[in-house]
């Protein structure tokens, strides 16, 4: 299992821009986060995994795999639709991945050239292709092509991790850009433990951490 990764240059960055992140990068320690390196396996399991839980995801995902046995665009393309269709994916997202693989097989998208092209032009390029929308994209560029600083506004746990962090009741953009702007350059590391953050149902610990640290 490859993961996604970070170490001391990162943690000592982000402890010294944000101390309450710092203090819940210590409590928690080390995150290991698995990544797949082939960006159209992974723009596929994150359009499987768009508004279902990461259990459900995943058990979707595995049943894709035993199907195809690869994850690629000429598997996808040749695949039959109703046998896609009992994995558990619904017909729109059927669509969607089949446009995805649709575009790779036709040159419309070059996936090997994304280790040439910024975060930007990879959005712009993959935003083009139905049901694909900027945090789809977002997540390929964190856990396929571990970019160091992804922190996506349209993450809800994300959201939900900085509002534990900071103590916080709601969270304006103009809020969450601050935050994202102090953790650059590693702000992929930072979303790492705001997910681990949203997952606290008894944030006991951030509640010490918020009253030590102003």
């Amino acid at each position: 299992m490859e993961i996604f990764r970070y170490g001391q240059t990162e943690i000592e960055h982000l402890t010294r821009r944000d101390r309450k992140l710092g203090a819940a990068i210590e409590m928690f320690g080390a995150i290991k986060r698995e990544i797949r390196p082939d960006p159209f396996a992974g723009l596929v399991t994150s359009v499987v995994a768009q508004q279902i839980s990461n259990k459900a995801a995943s058990a979707i995902r595995r049943r894709l795999q035993t199907l195809l046995e690869a994850i690629t665009p000429d598997r996808i393309a040749g695949a039959d639709i109703s046998e896609m269709r009992q994995c558990g994916l619904s017909a729109r997202k059927v669509e969607y991945i089949k446009g995805i693989a649709d575009a790779a097989v036709n040159g419309e998208i070059n996936f090997s050239r994304f280790n040439e092209m910024t975060d930007e032009e990879i959005i712009d390029q993959l935003s083009s292709l139905r049901g694909i929308g900027v945090w789809t994209v977002e997540m390929l560029l964190l856990f396929s092509l571990s970019r160091p600083d992804v922190v996506s506004w349209g993450d809800h746990a994300i959201r939900h991790g900085m509002m534990n962090l900071y103590g916080l009741k709601k969270l304006t953009k103009e809020q969450f850009q601050r935050y994202r702007r102090r953790y650059s350059p590693y702000g992929s590391v930072a979303s790492l433990y705001l997910w681990a953050l949203s997952a606290m149902e008894e944030p006991a610990h951030l509640t010490a951490i918020n009253r030590r640290i102003p």
